[in-house]
């Protein structure tokens, strides 16, 4: 039987898998062009563990189905090559690793080239390797140096323009961003317009890799589950992949028995607690590493403009930390926003920040001591009682001379953001109802803003947490909590 898989590419004869025609024909139209005439040199782009390396290939395995006498047609994978950091010989290094890429991709033996610009010797139609028009596919291109990315985009871009000198008929560079120009002052190598990004899976294609569990393995999968996948993941393909993993593997309840809404909520919470995931580890590092400010402040905000001439903001995009979102305002008139690009990714950022900024234990205990919170619970579960204990908390902390806040973001009106009162009252909360009730943050319209969740028994209740601005906006919140309430 055939599972899911969330690592590398794809196999349809061992792993559970969406063919994505519509994806796939766009890409091989992109790179075959008019076979007499010349293919386009475009770019194909998303973040990682999205399908791009699997779309590499299935378009290889087409391009030899439909032309199997036309093009000579391979593909190189640049992960494997390996540079130190700063190393000045970046360059060389590369070139002595050329052969190797033309043996695995074309399997011709070539010396290695005196520097990049010999690389369009290869393709040359006098003086190059090949007789008949060749399809290039360059995988992980990001992998690369910098100063290698940009004389190869330029290198490339030259071929193109004198392409009645050159049998390279078609080329797809394969990247996150450098592919795009992000990085290199000369931009990218090709007409934008050319560049191809791999979306996330539709609903319906997540419900049909379920589809294919269920067929194969006669186990069921509650319908209410798979729409859980989607939404939490937004379709994205390693994550969907992931999940399907736990569900049906690690987590899997037995065959004799169906994958519900009860082994959802557990593989769920161990996916953001104690599951390992390159992926979400390396994107986490990420934000940590320089885009903190950027990624609390989509904590508390809705309205933050989306911009790709902002550098965070198409770090965070290209990295798929970020999405976008276009809204009309009062006069009709359309703007774009930062969205997280799901809400799994959504939580675990907000989970890593809150230790990041609060740390993982409080620095004197939550409630006083004796404190069992019984007249909180008395009547099911009151939120005005509990808040009081948080202030009575932030009382007690002023008196020993102790502030939850030092150093952390503000406003440019230097009052402290939304997101700090978040992250702040979210870690009370966990530890002053530990093992009572079921602390989550609430992530209901995907736009940044969270309110935490609490369910006490059959009790729920929510809290929104608002930054004082003035009197106005104050009672405005209110009115706005109130409405959210009885929605709820």
């Amino acid at each position: 039987m055939r599972r899911f898989h969330s690592y590398g590419p794809v196999d349809k004869d061992i792993h559970f898998c969406v063919p994505r025609e519509k994806l796939v024909t766009s890409c091989l139209d992109h790179i075959i062009g008019e076979p007499g005439k010349g293919g386009h040199y475009f770019t194909i782009w998303a973040p990682r563990q999205t399908g791009k390396t699997w779309l590499m290939h299935q378009v290889k395995d087409r391009v030899e189905q439909l032309y199997p006498d036309c093009f000579t047609i391979g593909t190189m994978s640049m992960q494997g090559i390996g540079f130190q950091k700063d190393d000045p010989h970046t360059q060389a290094a590369f070139l002595t690793k050329t052969p190797l890429l033309f043996l695995d991709a074309f399997e011709k033996e070539i010396a290695a080239p005196g520097g990049i610009d010999e690389w369009a010797i290869l393709f040359h139609r006098k003086k190059g390797i090949f007789q008949k028009p060749v399809i290039l596919l360059i995988d992980e291109f990001d992998s690369l140096p910098a100063e290698v990315i940009d004389q190869m985009v330029t290198m490339f871009r030259n071929v193109y323009l004198s392409g009645e000198n050159y049998r390279l008929h078609g080329l797809a560079l394969i990247g996150v961003k450098a592919v795009l120009g992000v990085d290199s002052l000369r931009g990218s190598p090709f007409n934008i317009q050319r560049s191809l990004h791999v979306e996330n899976f539709l609903r319906e294609e997540v419900a049909d890799l379920f589809d294919q569990y269920r067929r194969e393995s006669g186990q069921v999968v509650d319908a209410d589950v798979v729409q859980n996948v989607f939404d939490a993941t937004n379709g994205q393909p390693g994550l969907v992949g992931w999940f399907g993993e736990l569900l049906t593997e690690k987590y899997n309840p037995g065959p004799d028995k169906p994958i519900d809404m009860e082994i959802w909520r557990y593989v769920f919470q161990a996916a953001l607690s104690m599951e390992w995931n390159n992926t979400i580890l390396n994107l986490v590092k990420k934000v940590r590493a320089g885009y903190a400010d950027h990624v609390l402040e989509l904590f508390g905000r809705s309205d933050v403009p989306f911009s790709l001439d902002a550098d965070w903001c198409a770090y965070l995009y290209m990295n798929g930390v970020i999405s976008s979102e276009i809204q009309t305002d009062a006069q009709n008139h359309p703007q774009t926003f930062c969205r997280f690009s799901c809400p799994f990714i959504q939580q675990r950022l907000y989970n890593a920040l809150t230790l990041d900024l609060i740390g993982d234990r409080l620095p004197i205990p939550a409630l006083e001591i004796l404190d069992d919170l019984a007249d909180v619970f008395e009547a099911g579960l009151n939120l005005p009682l509990l808040l009081f204990r948080y202030k009575s908390y932030l009382t007690r902390m002023k008196s020993r001379g102790l502030n939850p806040f030092k150093d952390q973001p503000r406003r440019a009106d230097l009052h402290y953001t939304e997101a700090v009162g978040h992250f702040h009252l979210y870690a009370w909360l966990k530890e002053a109802l530990e093992d009572v009730c079921v602390i989550s943050p609430e992530f209901l319209t995907g736009n940044g803003k969270v309110d935490i969740h609490i369910q006490y028994e059959n009790r729920e209740g929510v809290i929104e947490v608002k930054s004082y601005r003035n009197p106005a906006k104050t009672r405005d919140g209110i009115i706005q909590a109130a409405a959210y309430a009885e929605k709820f």
